[in-house]
């Protein structure tokens, strides 16, 4: 049986993925939940990175070095983003997204 995967297949994956993550960004109430979330939009993108720079950049590494930057921000931002959730939780004593009122008089 030969199966070939085409760009379309990809995409959808990715779409599929987005979708997902951004469910997770709007019904989870933790912010552990919402980072990984967050993480799974990016996976999402790079996988899209990787599927256009195999099936239209073939003899470029575009979309590879473009996939590993963003690996790279998403990397940073689970280091920033999981200290000021270890921070909020000591000062806090939650990570429950609708306890955060800082803001409000």
């Amino acid at each position: 049986m030969n199966f070939s995967v085409g760009l379309s297949t990809y995409l959808l994956v990715g779409a599929m993925l987005f979708c997902l993550g951004l469910y997770g960004l709007f019904a989870k109430k933790n912010v552990v939940a919402i980072l990984m979330s967050i993480e799974l939009m990016l996976n999402a993108v790079n996988l899209n990175f990787v599927a256009f720079n195999r099936f239209l950049a073939t003899d470029r590494l575009i979309g590879n070095v473009a996939a590993l930057f963003v690996i790279v921000l998403a990397a940073a931002e689970v280091a920033v983003g999981l200290a000021l959730v270890i921070a909020i939780y000591r000062s806090r004593q939650t990570t429950n997204v609708d306890e955060f009122n800082w803001l409000k008089w």
